[in-house]
C-alpha cells in the first residue's frame, strides 16, 4: 500500500514573514517600471497620454483581479491563490524581458496587475491569520508597511540598474524572474489558514463586501485612501517626467529616487507610528499629506529641487501614516472568513485612486501641460485630505458623545416636593 508523500510545513512566525516579503516583492514588481517609463517613451517615442495609459492598465487589471478573486481566498484557501498569483507574476516578468513596443507592454503590465490583484486579498488576510496573538497590531502595520516598502525599493533598485547596469531595459525583469521562481516553489511550504467553503463559484460575482457593522467607519475612511493613493498614483506614473521636465533632472535614478523618497518617507512614517492610536495615526498622516502637497506645489513653482524632495518627504510621511492608521482602524472589524473580501474592498479604494487621477492627469498633460496638470492635481488631493480629516473628528466626536454615561436621574425626593395630604388641613 502506498504512501501519499505530504510536503513539510514552516512553522507560522517564519512563515508570517515569508509572506510579508513576497507582498513586499509584489509591489517591488509594480514600481520597477516607473524609472523606465522615460526610457520607453524616448525609444518608442509615444506620448504622455500613452504612458499613464501603461501605468494605469496595471491598476485597472488589479481592480479587476480584486472584484473578481479578492475573497477567493476564503474558499478555495490562500495557498491556492498565492501560487497561481505567482505563477501569472512569472508570465508578467517574461513578457517585461520580450517587451519591444507599446503593446507588449501593456500587456506585461496587465498580467502583473491581475497577479497583484489576486494576491492582495490573499496575502493582507494570511497576515491577519499568522500574526501572534499578543501582538494583535502587527498584521495591520505589516500589511501597510510591506507594499509601501516595495513601492519604495523597486523604483530605487529599477532606478540604479537602468542608470548603471547593463541591458537596463531587461535586467531587472531577469532578477525578478529568478526571485519570483523561488517565491512560487516556498508557498506549498507555507500552513494553509482558511478552509475550503462551499460557493466558490459565487464568490467570483464581482462585488465589494464590507461588513455591516464596518460600513459606517468604512465609508469615512475611503476617501483618506482614495487621497493618499492617488499622490502615489502621481509620481509612479508622472514623478520621473515631473522631475526631468520641471526640474531639470535627467538621470534615471533621480527618477527613482523621486518615488523612493515619497515611499520610503511612507514606510518609515508607518514603523514610527505602528503603535500608536490608530485615529491620531490617521488625522496626523492627512495634516502631512496636506502640507507635503502644498510645498510639492511650491517647490514646482519656483523651481527648487532641495524643497521638492523635502515636501516629497513630508508627502510620503502622510502616505505612510495615513494608510497605516486607516488599516488598524478597518482591518480588526472583520471576522476570518470575512478578512479577504473586507481587504479588497480597501484595496479597491486604494488602486482608483491610484490609476483613475493618473490617467486623467495623462489627459490633462497633453493638452494642459505638465506645470498645470500637477497643480489641479495637488489643489484637488489636499481638498479631499482636508474633507477625510473633517470627517474623522466629526465621527470621534460623535463617539466620545455617545461613550459618556447620562447623568442618573435624582431621586424623587430630591426632585419633587413632597405630596400634601389634603384631608389633614
Amino acid at each position: 500500500m502506498s504512501r501519499t508523500y505530504q510536503l513539510p510545513v514552516l512553522p507560522r512566525g517564519l512563515s508570517f514573514w515569508l509572506i510579508a516579503v513576497i507582498q513586499c516583492l509584489l509591489l517591488f514588481a509594480s514600481s520597477a517600471p516607473s524609472p523606465l517609463y522615460v526610457v520607453y517613451q524616448a525609444d518608442w517615442k509615444f506620448s504622455s497620454i500613452t504612458l499613464t495609459a501603461v501605468f494605469a492598465m496595471y491598476a485597472i487589471a488589479l481592480l479587476a483581479a480584486l472584484l473578481v478573486v479578492g475573497g477567493l481566498s476564503d474558499y478555495v484557501g490562500r495557498r491556492a491563490v498565492l501560487g497561481t498569483s505567482l505563477l501569472v507574476e512569472l508570465v508578467s516578468m517574461a513578457l517585461f524581458i520580450r517587451a519591444d513596443s507599446v503593446g507588449l507592454l501593456l500587456a506585461a503590465r496587465a498580467a502583473q496587475g491581475l497577479a497583484t490583484g489576486a494576491a492582495t486579498g490573499a496575502t493582507s488576510a494570511a497576515l491577519l491569520d499568522l500574526q501572534p496573538a499578543h501582538r494583535p497590531r502587527l498584521g495591520p502595520m505589516v500589511n501597510s508597511l510591506a507594499p509601501i516598502s516595495g513601492l519604495a525599493l523597486g523604483a530605487l533598485g529599477a532606478g540604479l540598474l537602468v542608470e548603471y547596469a547593463p541591458a537596463p531595459r531587461t535586467l531587472v525583469y531577469a532578477l525578478l524572474l529568478a526571485v519570483f521562481v523561488v517565491a512560487t516553489i516556498v508557498v506549498p511550504l507555507l500552513p494553509e489558514t482558511s478552509p475550503r467553503r462551499p460557493d466558490v463559484a459565487a464568490s467570483l460575482i464581482p462585488r465589494i463586501s464590507v461588513p455591516c457593522h464596518a460600513r459606517g467607519l468604512f465609508i469615512i475612511v475611503a476617501p483618506c485612501l482614495f487621497a493618499v493613493w492617488s499622490v502615489g498614483g502621481l509620481y509612479m506614473s508622472l514623478g520621473p517626467s515631473i522631475a526631468a521636465h520641471t526640474l531639470g533632472l535627467t538621470n534615471h535614478l533621480v527618477g527613482g529616487l523621486v518615488i523612493f523618497t515619497l515611499t520610503g518617507a511612507g514606510a518609515l512614517g508607518s514603523l514610527l507610528r505602528r503603535n500608536s492610536p490608530p485615529r491620531a495615526t490617521m488625522i496626523l498622516g492627512f495634516v502631512a499629506f496636506f502640507v507635503g502637497v502644498g510645498t510639492t506645489l511650491w517647490a514646482l513653482s519656483i523651481p527648487s529641487t532641495p524643497l521638492f524632495f523635502v515636501a516629497a518627504v513630508i508627502a510620503g510621511y502622510g502616505f505612510g501614516t495615513g494608510f497605516l492608521g486607516a488599516f488598524q482602524t478597518i482591518a480588526p472589524l472583520a471576522s476570518p472568513d470575512e478578512r479577504a473580501e473586507l481587504m479588497a474592498a480597501m484595496y479597491v479604494v486604494c488602486y482608483l485612486g491610484f490609476s483613475l487621477p493618473a490617467l486623467a492627469a495623462g489627459l490633462s498633460v497633453e493638452r494642459f501641460g505638465l506645470s498645470s496638470t500637477t497643480t489641479v492635481y495637488g489643489t484637488s488631493v489636499m481638498v479631499l485630505a482636508v474633507l477625510a480629516c473633517a470627517g474623522l473628528t466629526v465621527q470621534g466626536r460623535r463617539q466620545a458623545r455617545a461613550r459618556q454615561p447620562e447623568p442618573a436621574a435624582r431621586p424623587e425626593s430630591a426632585s419633587t416636593p413632597p405630596a400634601v395630604d389634603a384631608d389633614h388641613h
